[in-house]
């Protein structure tokens, strides 16, 4: 479970408010540290933030975090009284990836488009509003901030989000446009229809390509992973220098990179392209 270092947050959306009665205290209990595991792993921070963060008073929030810090999940900075994850929560995290069986049959296309170019790849999976980072590598020439493993960004702020949300469920979508669409940058799109249009567009052309709306200096393609059931499950990403997209020779041939490596892993994981499907039926 990658810790996230934006300096803009999600809203926490997945579990109900901290406060929330329950029938059984038991579960209720549970119910709160892992809002508190949530909140931390997007937003770390002292006691009183995290209260104020949940709805929740210091007093009520105070055994959790005791509970959770003396467990491992959490760790506290004795200088700055900030929480964040623990060791033990990474270690919990990892096993999800170490057994992801996406990523151990996409490892070996990633790794080649690696080495294919100054670019970072990566493969990317949705997680509630979240564009969840969990393979990343970059093979040659300088490393670019934030496209290392563990940043994740909002599903509305560069090409892998955007194929994502494009390839999600319509309700999902609408639910997500009616929601806070935060801005990282002036060029992130945060109007409701204008990223509606674009995600047509992303479905339309099989891919997204965007640039500067993450961080100025930087752009990415992305491209749908399908499943047997050609249900999108994933997105391969490609993030390079902004200026490598300002040559149109080195911007296609990042598209083609990206697209060929998608449809490798799609194969890997059963998926048939329907040029194929239709030779075998005749």
């Amino acid at each position: 479970m990658a810790r996230t270092k934006r300096d803009k947050r999600a809203p926490i959306t997945t579990l109900p408010r901290a406060d929330e009665d329950d029938a059984q205290p038991a579960l209720k209990g549970v119910r709160r540290a892992l809002q508190v595991l949530q909140h931390l792993a997007l937003t770390p921070g002292r006691a009183t933030d995290v209260a104020a963060a949940l709805g929740v008073s210091w007093a009520t929030l105070h055994r959790t975090l005791s509970q959770l810090e003396q467990g491992g999940l959490i760790v506290r900075d004795a200088d700055s009284g900030r929480y964040g994850i623990g060791a033990r929560t990474w270690q919990i995290g990892t096993a999800y990836v170490a057994n992801h069986q996406v990523l151990e049959a996409s490892r070996p296309y990633l790794d080649a488009a690696a080495a294919r170019g100054d670019f970072t790849v990566q493969l990317v999976e949705r997680s509630e509003r979240l564009a969840v980072t969990l393979y990343s590598h970059h093979a040659t020439g300088e490393v670019i901030t934030k496209a290392t493993y563990g940043y994740h960004f909002p599903l509305h702020c560069g090409s892998k989000g955007q194929v994502l949300l494009a390839f999600a469920e319509p309700a999902f979508v609408e639910r997500y446009l009616a929601g806070p669409l935060e801005s990282l940058t002036n060029e992130t799109i945060t109007d409701p229809t204008a990223l509606r249009a674009r995600l047509v567009e992303i479905r339309r052309q099989g891919y997204a390509l965007t640039e500067g709306d993450v961080q100025r200096f930087t752009g990415s393609v992305s491209a749908p992973l399908h499943d047997r059931d050609d249900r999108v499950i994933a997105a391969v990403c490609l993030i390079a220098r902004r200026t490598a997209f300002r040559d149109e020779g080195t911007s296609a041939a990042i598209v083609e990179t990206v697209l060929q490596t998608a449809q490798a892993c799609s194969i890997a994981l059963g998926w048939r392209p329907r040029a194929i499907e239709a030779q075998a039926g005749r």
